[in-house]
């Protein structure tokens, strides 16, 4: 079982992953969606961060709402270019995350 204080901690660490991904593509590629999509995603997942002190099914929800939703769009991603970097690494990190925000809400 997962204690909702490490899946927090978690989700606080894949945040600040986004943010940085999502200003490394800007700076590297001049990608503005991705700065945009990445600095979303991020305060989505600070949200759910911090709605779940409150309400750990909401807050941890969104989390788990966020992450699967990555894995969708890189596991996509990476199906179309087959490049680990960023969209396959992405897709890993955020069925990792979706599983560990899952059976925090499960446990």
């Amino acid at each position: 079982m997962i204690t909702p204080l490490a899946i927090q901690i978690v989700l606080g660490i894949y945040a600040v992953l986004l943010a940085v991904g999502g200003v490394m593509g800007y700076v590297k590629a001049g990608s503005k969606p991705s700065l945009i999509a990445g600095l979303a995603s991020a305060a989505l997942t600070a949200l759910g961060v911090a709605l779940s002190f409150a309400s750990p099914v909401l807050g941890l929800g969104l989390g788990l709402f966020v992450a699967v939703a990555l894995v969708y769009v890189f596991g996509r991603r990476f199906m179309q270019t087959r490049k680990v970097m960023p969209a396959g690494m992405l897709a890993i990190v955020s069925s990792l995350v979706a599983f560990l925000a899952a059976l925090a809400l499960a446990g």
